[in-house]
């Protein structure tokens, strides 16, 4: 007879809210602050920083660093090097600014370098790595080559769609936007919109023309500016009073 059968159904609503129950405390109580042992193996967890739980494969915390009021989802990879415990010299591989919320499953994965600015968003499940295997050898599998690096930029203020992917020597300028499922590779100027597979621009922005081609025009209906009024005003009741 099996443990469930054996139980009556009052014991296992029991078992049941016991169990419900505690994995809200750890989703509460175990994410990753700067003051929780796992915080404290970082090379720097700013002020207000949280990693979410529970948290994806994270290693190589002594050459990552996380600016202050950073966010980071639950299931998300953090890593920097091939394995834990490898002594990856003096600088830090990985840098995240801050104000950045990173969505959950993403995997941000460095080797050599990545750095991503202040006030960055991402959708879930984008990957962004600095390093490919090889292929050069017709004779050897893919995954035995040597992996070749190439640092990757990612400027203030970007946003990157669900499911983007950011591949090695990607230097992305400040507000882009990268549309979801991308995959990016290359430069990419600021204020600009890129999508596809590969990457390509699709729309920019000129101070002197605006965007081009131009934005679609939403035209919104009175209740609507009525209510978004309404949000303003309660949020700053001061000012519009004034």
């Amino acid at each position: 007879m099996s443990l469930r059968s054996s139980l009556s159904n009052a014991s296992r609503r029991m078992i049941a809210v016991v169990l419900h129950r505690t994995w809200e405390w750890l989703r509460s109580h175990a994410e990753i602050t700067p003051s929780t042992p796992a915080g404290r193996r970082f090379a720097y967890l700013g002020e207000g920083a949280c990693i979410g739980f529970p948290t994806g494969a994270i290693y190589g915390e002594p050459w990552i660093r996380v600016g202050d009021h950073t966010l980071i989802g639950v299931h998300v990879t953090l890593s920097a090097g091939f394995v834990p415990g490898l002594d990856l010299g003096p600088e830090p591989i990985v840098t995240i600014g801050k104000a950045c919320s990173i969505g959950r499953g993403s995997h941000i994965v460095g080797h050599q370098s990545i750095e991503i600015g202040d006030d960055v968003f991402t959708g879930p499940y984008v990957y962004i790595t600095d390093q490919n295997h090889g292929y050069t050898d017709p004779d050897m599998p893919v995954g035995r080559q040597w992996p070749v690096n190439e640092s990757v930029v990612i400027g203030d203020g970007c946003w990157l769609g669900t499911g983007a992917i950011v591949l090695p020597g990607t230097r992305l300028g400040r507000n882009v936007v990268v549309a979801g499922g991308a995959v990016v590779r290359g430069e990419f100027p600021d204020h600009s919109v890129i999508a596809g597979v590969p990457a390509k621009v699709v729309r920019r922005y000129d101070p002197a023309t605006g965007w081009f081609p131009p934005l679609p025009e939403v035209p919104l209906d009175p209740e609507t500016l009525a209510k978004i009024a309404e949000l303003i005003e309660a949020d700053q009741p001061g000012e519009m009073a004034g």
